[in-house]
């Protein structure tokens, strides 16, 4: 799926690729490390950064602190504080072998503080991806991109994204949510771009049957995902991401989770938490959230994120 984010969003394409393809969290951490630590050693860069909460995320701290390499976190002290999710503990670790954590939110600059951190060692920016959606909103907007591909109408459609691991193999709540949607689907259209990992989960439990009723679509670009995102009247997600994005368009969201990360989203009215164990509580959040706005607010900064990182990493150096 990476190719049609660097192609789309017009990225140069990486120097160096790993090549190191999905397989279980240990053994794909164990492996970048690996071949991290290799790379840094021959080539000795002056810093690391890393962004998130993946699994590269670590693999890439691990690496340059074992090293010795200075590390900044971009994203650093979101918390979901639910250790039964590799995201969380992904985050946690990656912030203490940190050396500048450059937070989005009040709330995470608190949490670092909370866990000890020193204060001069955090530095909150804003959300880089707020600056992103504001940068590639207008170059969707150039492009022409509209949602006549997809047979809807602005308003008149919810747009769902499902992906994460502990929904995605977990049969009950896989189900739970398809029949949410597929019920959903009776009286509104509802969009589906498919992840790889959901439409594998969706076969080996046996639920395609629940789709009838849904827009089934293969995984859009970056542009076609705003364009998706602005257009609808909900968005139903389990991604992070989706959720900011969202609310960077003024679209209300039901996150299919028992927590968020994001929690600024739910205090403001922008989102709502429907614990994927009952198909009944995410079918009524959805429609509950039809027509519904949150309160005005801006807690990811103002759109200068990156430049801000970037200005600080420079005077770090310096």
């Amino acid at each position: 799926m990476s190719e049609i984010f660097f192609d789309e969003l017009e990225l140069p394409k990486p120097e160096i690729n790993l090549g190191i393809s999905s397989s279980s969290h240990g053994a794909m951490t164990g492996e970048m490390l690996k071949e991290l630590e290799r790379i840094m050693q021959d080539q000795r860069p002056d810093m690391v950064v890393v962004y998130g909460d993946t699994n590269s995320t670590l693999a890439g701290a691990l690496a340059a602190s074992k090293l010795h390499i200075p590390i900044a976190h971009i994203e650093a002290g979101l918390r979901s504080f639910n250790r039964r999710m590799p995201e969380e503990i992904n985050r946690v670790l990656t912030d203490h072998c940190s050396d500048i954590l450059f937070t989005p939110t009040d709330s995470g600059s608190a949490n670092l503080v909370k866990e000890g951190l020193a204060p001069n060692m955090i530095r909150q920016c804003g959300d880089v991806m707020f600056d992103s959606a504001i940068y590639y909103g207008e170059l969707a907007d150039r492009r022409g991109l509209n949602l006549e591909p997809y047979g809807v109408d602005n308003k008149g459609y919810v747009l769902a994204t499902i992906h994460r691991q502990e929904n995605t193999d977990d049969v009950a709540k896989l189900k739970n949510i398809l029949l949410a949607l597929n019920e959903v689907a009776r009286d509104i259209p509802v969009v589906f771009p498919i992840h790889p990992r959901t439409v594998n989960a969706i076969k080996a439990a046996k639920l395609s049957h629940l789709l009838g009723n849904i827009i089934t679509i293969e995984p859009t670009g970056f542009l076609e995902m705003i364009v998706l995102e602005r257009g609808a009247v909900v968005v139903t997600t389990d991604s992070g991401g989706v959720q900011k994005e969202a609310f960077f368009h003024s679209v209300p969201c039901v996150t299919v989770r028992e927590e968020t990360e994001w929690s600024e989203l739910v205090a403001a009215g922008w989102n709502t938490l429907a614990p994927p164990d009952s198909s009944d509580t995410i079918h009524q959040a959805i429609l509950s959230a039809m027509g519904t706005t949150g309160i005005k607010c801006t807690p990811y900064g103002d759109g200068t994120a990156s430049s801000t990182i970037a200005s600080e990493i420079k005077s770090w150096l310096n």
